[in-house]
């Protein structure tokens, strides 16, 4: 085991936020390997990514509610994740690990600090299997819910030990999941014709470890899940020689992946399933009240959507054919391996109309971002791989979509044999420092150092106004004050936001520097909030240069940075 932090956390909004980390960061780590585990339902190589963009989206939901501030609110924390879950599920385990992740979240919030207690957890994870088994139209063993299952026993057994503490709860559920992640073969004969053990398994086993690590601060050893004495193979599977995954689906399987979101009432939703079973396999439908993921595979798309349209009014619809999916997918790794590709692009992740702008004159792909609309790894995949470079570097101007840019980044260089950099800018106006001193003509590893050191230098600031109570650096806040960020922290609460920017401004100019940026956004619209701070600047510090750009960013009334 190696330590990586504080060891003896109890459940809290510190550790949740811990948690959704590293469950992100290691599911992107594992994501090609899940990935290449995937034979069962559908040998179609997407259960990885679906599990990362859904516990993707679960994070990125409770750190916009809580602002990423461990002194948020709890009960909202836990609404947000739960709710970001069910929204961003993707596939048929991603909605599994949805349902689970919800039914924990559920359990939590509805029990006070002192009682968040080993057998607290135990019942949580007892009720996330039991959730999973419901939520699937015929479960079959040897799948993520067969590893679910085994880490809900193993839970409750430690809980029966009367001095178990909540970090022995998950230790065991991690370990129990490991050991039937193994055992998944023989329980499914696809598994055990391609020598591989189940990929949704495979997932849930990583996000049970990282869940240890937030609890335990101890990241468990990798261990490659075996086959008797044989290791099992951590290698792309095939149907036939030389196929690729997915290449001979299923004999008489259905055709196509139909998933919605789906507004209805719970009374609805039984017939719904009763008419979705009917029509097809791999039927997953999850949610509560009013709002519902469902997936299915069929052969009648129309009669799936159909159901749907009877039921309630289902949104967001995708219709995926598979054989077309890995079609498309050989088609255009074959494209890019055969396009001549030359010559060095930045890819900006921006915030506002007027940024985009200005990024685009500066030559850069923009890739459109900002906060509640996070551009996801397949946006940027596509900018990185549909440049046409072969050199690429990515500007995420957020630290929120620094992972999303480098698994982003991974997969094309694995895929294209792209050359690909993320420079871990935090904030929109580091992006255009960076992209200022971008040179082409020099070398690429040149020019990557040159643009990571003017990001790393450009200190940065931004007022925006509370939308919520709470506690930051500078203190408590109350809705509709004016905050003022320092280098990613709120460090300034105040009345006024003039006031605030200055306080801003003043903190990032006594460092020194010779150029202030200062971008409006849509809440300044007449700029006159920019105006009240380059007059500030001229009396106070007058050797001081500064421009202004209309950035049109929303929630950020003015960025600011200083060079």
């Amino acid at each position: 085991m190696e330590p990586v932090g504080p060891t003896g956390r109890g459940v809290s909004l510190e550790v949740v936020l811990l948690f959704v980390d590293i469950a992100v960061d290691a599911l992107g780590a594992a994501r090609e390997e899940i990935d290449a585990l995937n034979v069962y339902p559908v040998p179609d190589g997407d259960t990885g990514t679906n599990m990362y963009l859904t516990v993707s989206a679960a994070r990125d939901a409770v750190r916009e509610a809580t602002g990423g501030d461990p002194g948020a609110d709890l009960g909202e924390a836990l609404a947000a994740f739960s709710r970001g879950a069910l929204l961003g599920a993707r596939g048929n385990s991603g909605v599994i690990l949805s349902e689970m992740m919800r039914a924990i979240a559920r359990r939590l919030a509805r029990s006070a600090p002192e009682e968040r207690n080993a057998e607290v957890l135990a019942e949580a994870l007892r009720l996330a299997a039991d959730a999973a088994y419901a939520a699937v139209g015929t479960p079959v063993e040897g799948t993520i819910l067969t590893v679910a299952r085994a880490a809900a026993e193993a839970a409750e057994a430690t809980r029966e030990d009367p001095a178990a503490r909540t970090r022995d709860v998950f230790t065991g559920a991690a370990e129990a999941a490991r050991a039937a992640l193994a055992r998944t073969p023989g329980q499914l004969q696809a598994l055990a014709d391609a020598g591989v053990v189940d990929a949704g398994g495979r997932g849930l086993s990583v996000v049970l470890d990282a869940a240890e690590t937030a609890l335990t601060g101890r990241r468990p050893e990798a261990v490659l899940p075996r086959i008797g004495r044989h290791a099992i193979p951590v290698t792309t599977p095939t149907t036939g020689a030389g196929q690729p995954p997915g290449a001979d689906l299923t004999p008489g399987g259905p055709s196509y992946e139909v998933m919605y979101l789906l507004d209805t009432d719970a009374e609805r939703v039984p017939a719904l399933r009763e008419r979705l079973a009917g029509l097809g396999d791999s039927l997953v439908v999850v949610g509560d009240e009013r709002l519902w993921n469902v997936h299915v595979h069929v052969d009648d798309v129309g009669a799936a959507i159909e159901a749907g349209i009877e039921a309630g009014r289902p949104h967001r619809i995708r219709v995926t054919h598979f054989h077309d999916q890995l079609t498309q997918q050989a088609a255009q790794q074959e494209r890019e391996a055969a396009r001549p590709r030359e010559g060095r692009c930045v890819v900006v992740v921006s915030a506002g109309p007027g940024l985009s702008a200005l990024f685009g004159e500066a030559g850069a792909v923009v890739v459109e971002g900002g906060p509640g609309r996070r551009p996801s790894t397949g946006d940027l995949l596509g900018a990185i791989t549909g440049c046409g470079a072969q050199e690429v570097v990515v500007l995420p101007n957020d630290g929120d979509s620094v992972r999303a840019a480098q698994v982003a980044a991974s997969t094309a260089t694995q895929d294209t044999g792209v050359r690909v950099a993320v420079i871990p800018t935090q904030a929109q106006v580091q992006g255009l420092a960076a992209l200022a001193v971008h040179e082409p003509g020099r070398g690429f590893d040149a020019d990557v150092l040159e643009m990571t050191a003017t990001a790393r230098h450009a200190r940065h600031g931004a007022v925006t106004v509370a939308a919520r109570q709470a506690m930051t650096m500078a203190g408590p806040c109350e809705p509709g004050d004016a905050l003022g960020v320092v280098a990613g922290d709120f460090a300034v609460v105040g009345s006024a936001l003039a006031e605030v920017a200055t306080e801003v401004l003043e903190r990032l100019v006594v460092g020194g520097g010779e150029l202030v940026t200062i971008v409006s956004g849509a809440d300044d619209p007449d700029g006159a909030l920019a105006e009240h701070c380059t007059a500030w600047l001229a009396e106070h510090h007058p050797y001081v240069d500064a421009v202004v750009y209309d950035g049109g960013q929303e929630r950020y009334p003015l960025l600011l940075a200083v060079e």
